[in-house]
């Protein structure tokens, strides 16, 4: 099965409709929200075309194909306009047989990592750069052999990155931009 993943949209229509024109051609089975969906935040400019209403009206539409986990930018107003949950910290996710561990990343991430196993895959947003890579992470008490995956952000992209998303086909994981241009890949 195919998944898309994304993550940071902050509010952008422009970006937010790049995302599910991308989505719909994709062939994705679910959309999967990596959080800040709604509000840009106050260390960050406006985005282009920030309209959260537009985004809300936009995803609202999709709500039996997306799984979404909150953001630090997220709050419980936002799950009152948005129809599918958003404020979960985390999701536990097995897709093609491969376990992920979905968070937003201001509390989990590479460098603090929630209970893993070897194999795990940890998948979150929240730094706007985007990454594929195998990692050895520790949680004070052990290391594990983890694979790191961080689709970038779809609409205030940092570090040089153009906006992002990322496909899981298979075991493949593939961020691309949203000329269709496969900028990292992971095969898991």
């Amino acid at each position: 099965m195919k998944y898309m993943f994304a993550s940071d949209i902050h509010g952008s229509a422009y970006y937010c409709r790049k995302m599910l024109d991308a989505f719909e051609k994709s062939g994705a089975e679910r959309l999967i929200l990596l959080g800040d969906i709604l509000y840009h935040g106050p260390r960050n400019d406006l985005p282009r075309e920030y309209a959260p209403k537009e985004v809300i009206a936009m995803l609202n539409e999709k709500r039996d194909r997306i799984y979404a986990i909150r953001g630090n930018c997220d709050t419980e107003v936002d799950q009152m306009v948005l129809q599918f949950p958003i404020l979960a910290d985390y999701a536990l996710l097995v897709l093609n047989g491969i376990t992920f561990y979905a968070t937003h990343g201001h509390v989990y991430h590479q460098d603090h990592i929630p209970p893993m196993m070897d194999g795990d895959v940890l998948v979150h947003g929240h730094t706007h750069l985007l990454k594929a890579e195998r990692a050895q992470a520790s949680d004070g008490e052990r290391t594990v052999e983890i694979t790191v995956l961080n689709p970038g952000s779809t609409s205030i992209p940092k570090g040089g990155n153009p906006p992002t998303y990322a496909i899981l086909d298979g075991r493949e994981f593939s961020i691309l931009t949203f000329e269709g241009e496969t900028v990292r890949s992971a095969v898991l």
